[in-house]
């Protein structure tokens, strides 16, 4: 009989490149909020994938940010840089070419870490001269001391069983840390205001408050029926209006999609009851993230 491995794996990167939808796909279920905005990921969320003696505990992380002005971008770098130093592997996640100052500063704060750094380069399904790729592994190689890099798309699921297999040669020889049906460290309370807020971002387009959060005030199984009140927290008037829209339509749309994916989540039918507060501050404060779940002591 082999000897159990586990391991924790951290995914690092910028804001935006497609950290949510790696793990959702490496995992086989969605379990990381995904939009097109940056700051979608805001909290540290472990999802747990376990092949018969191995286990592979993913991390992760809000994207690094250069700006540091909002209390709650400290928070998510503290929290990011903090995931860095407990891990067995890094992969780090960067955009086809791109390769701006906020890729730098996440390079500059990997480049004392001793632990083995895989690049992982995401959206190649939009690369039309492939040719074009090998200068730019060449120049990743000058910029971080990487053990692997690996073109992918993780939208495609193109190249994600090399990226595992290179993965789980550093995954050390250890007890599992989780059961093997269990897929992540979060509850169904936390997974549920992360959907509330995701529908919300992606319905909100170009107007997406960032001050934007959500509270979960009630989570409650009865019989058949799972009853949720979720609290959508925003910083101004003005952001409340856009968000409820015209008759209330935008948060009906918001609740409904919402409460289709908190079903598929759950495996029952759900009750969801939204709506809009406003806490003026609150992503600047952080006595108010810590009471929002943002700060883990």
């Amino acid at each position: 009989m082999t000897e159990p491995r586990c391991g924790y794996v951290a995914i690092i990167g910028r804001p935006n490149v497609g950290k949510s939808t790696l793990l959702n796909h490496i995992l086989g279920q969605k379990l990381c909020i995904t939009s097109r905005k940056p700051q979608t990921t805001r909290h540290t969320l472990l999802g747990i994938k376990t092949e018969a003696d191995l286990q592979m505990i993913f991390v992760d992380t809000p994207g690094i940010h250069t700006n540091q002005e909002r209390a709650i971008n400290r928070v998510m770098n503290r929290s990011a840089a903090g995931v860095i130093a407990d891990v067995d592997v890094v992969v780090f996640v960067v955009d086809r070419f791109e390769w701006s100052e906020a890729d730098e500063y996440v390079a500059k704060y990997l480049s004392n870490n001793p632990v083995p750094l895989i690049v992982a380069i995401n959206k190649v399904d939009m690369i039309e001269d492939k040719a074009a790729l090998l200068p730019h592994l060449k120049f990743l190689e000058s910029k971080v001391n990487a053990v692997e890099l690996i073109p992918l798309s993780a939208l495609r699921k193109t190249n994600l069983d090399e990226l595992q297999e290179k993965i789980k040669a550093y995954i050390p020889e250890r007890m599992h840390a989780f059961p093997e049906d269990q897929i992540t460290d979060r509850s169904e309370r936390f997974l549920a205001s992360e959907i509330v807020r995701e529908k919300i971002m992606r319905q909100l387009g170009a107007e997406v408050p960032y001050q934007v959060t959500v509270e979960i005030e009630e989570f409650r199984a009865e019989k058949k029926i799972t009853h949720i009140s979720a609290l959508i927290l925003v910083e101004r008037e003005g952001q409340k209006k856009i968000i409820i829209g015209t008759n209330g339509e935008r948060i009906k749309k918001v609740g409904e999609q919402a409460r289709a994916d908190i079903e598929s989540l759950l495996g029952c039918k759900v009750m969801l009851r939204t709506w809009v507060k406003v806490r003026s501050g609150w992503s600047d404060d952080e006595r108010a993230l810590r009471s929002l779940g943002y700060m883990d002591d």
